[in-house]
């Protein structure tokens, strides 16, 4: 789909990865701009339009999509991440990623699918690359980015006879408040932004906006065990 004109719907619009997607999308001529956050954010632009939304509240979800039902590109980028292996985090912090960041991710897609499929649009949703394999320290955060791309490969399989694209975004180590405790380089937001802009007007199915994604991806595609093992490691 073509990015210039679109109407689009951003979580987590805030900061990080989402405000930069929020400014990427204006730069290359969005016509409209849902900016979601907990909190309605303030924007300067008159093409952006503030949501206050919590992405695990069903009623807030609804009141959303009937606010927004002229969307054409859904991004979901909202995302939790709580440090800690299995034993130490529990299964409690486990079950508050996954809300957020393979549950809300999906009823957000069912809240907006119609206005979706009129618009033949697009879904985008921003995982990582420990979706492909678990780092014990972010065990709660693989474990649902890793289910978050099952449900993002299901809806692209359900909605294909739609017209309706469905992207997966596998970032690595991001320049955010949320990866601060994370020893190693990190990309900038606006250049993960700008990729996944060139990456869902290019049709690409899995996008990759960072070098380490990349060679992730490269590795991933060669040898699974030995990336899984890296990882572990």
């Amino acid at each position: 789909m073509k990015i210039h004109n679109c109407i689009a719907f951003v979580t987590g619009a805030n900061r990080g990865i989402g405000a930069a997607v929020v400014e990427a999308l204006l730069a290359a001529g969005a016509a409209k701009v849902y900016a979601a956050a907990r909190s309605a954010i303030r924007h300067p632009n008159p093409r952006v339009v503030p949501l206050a939304l919590d992405v695990t509240d069903g009623a807030a979800i609804a009141a959303a999509a009937a606010a927004a039902g002229d969307v054409g590109l859904l991004i979901n980028n909202a995302g939790a991440l709580e440090g800690g292996d299995l034993f130490a985090a529990g299964a409690e912090a486990v079950e508050r990623q996954l809300a957020v960041n393979a549950l809300a991710p999906l009823r957000l897609a069912l809240a907006l699918l119609p206005a979706l499929r009129r618009s033949q649009g697009a879904i985008v949703n921003i995982l990582s690359v420990v979706a492909w394999a678990p780092m014990p320290g972010l065990a709660g955060y693989s474990a649902s980015k890793a289910a978050a791309a099952s449900l993002t490969g299901s809806l692209r399989a359900t909605l294909a006879s739609d017209g309706v694209s469905v992207h997966a975004v596998f970032p690595g180590p991001v320049d955010t408040a949320m990866a601060a405790g994370i020893d190693l380089p990190k990309t900038s937001p606006a250049e993960v932004a700008g990729a996944i802009l060139a990456g869902v007007e290019a049709g690409e199915a899995e996008i990759f906006p960072d070098a380490f994604s990349r060679q992730i991806a490269a590795g991933w595609f060669a040898d699974p065990r030995a990336v899984a093992e890296q990882f572990a490691a």
